[in-house]
C-alpha cells in the first residue's frame, strides 16, 4: 500500500514511477539507428572525419537518393566525392531492414543541416531488388 500511496501522491497516475519504458517495444527511431550504426564513423552530428569518413551533414552526396540507399545497403570500397572532397575508404553494407534503412535515412535527410524529405521502405525495397 505504501508504494501505491506514494505513486498516487506524486500525481503520476496509478502506477509507481519506474524507469522509462524501453524503446525496444516498438520500431527503433532513425536517430537510434544512426547512433548505433553510423555515428562511430560519421560522428554524432554527421560531420564525418576529415580525409577519412565523409560528412553526412550538409552533404551533396545525398542528392541522389537511389545511390544513397544503395550505399547503405551494399556499402562501398574505393573513392567517392562528397562536398568536393575525395574520400577513399570502405563502408560495409549495413544489416538493416527496409524499414530501418528508411528510418535512418529519413533522420539523415531531415537533420544535420540537410533539407531532404522522408525515405520510404518502398523506396528502399525497390533499390534492394535491383542489387
Amino acid at each position: 500500500r505504501a508504494t501505491f500511496l506514494m505513486a498516487s501522491a506524486g500525481g503520476g497516475g496509478d502506477t509507481p514511477h519506474t524507469e522509462a519504458p524501453a524503446k525496444a517495444s516498438g520500431p527503433a527511431s532513425g536517430e537510434d539507428i544512426y547512433k548505433r550504426a553510423c555515428a562511430s564513423c560519421h560522428m554524432g552530428g554527421g560531420d564525418g572525419i576529415a580525409n577519412v569518413y565523409p560528412p553526412l551533414a550538409k552533404s551533396d552526396y545525398l542528392a541522389d537518393r537511389e545511390k544513397t540507399i544503395q550505399q547503405v545497403l551494399k556499402g562501398s570500397s574505393g573513392p567517392i566525392t562528397v562536398n568536393g572532397k575525395e574520400y577513399n575508404n570502405t563502408m560495409p553494407p549495413q544489416q538493416l531492414s527496409d524499414d530501418e534503412v528508411a528510418a535512418v535515412l529519413t533522420y539523415v535527410y531531415t537533420n544535420m543541416g540537410n533539407t531532404g524529405t522522408a525515405v520510404t521502405a518502398a523506396e528502399v525495397k525497390a533499390v534492394r531488388e535491383k542489387l
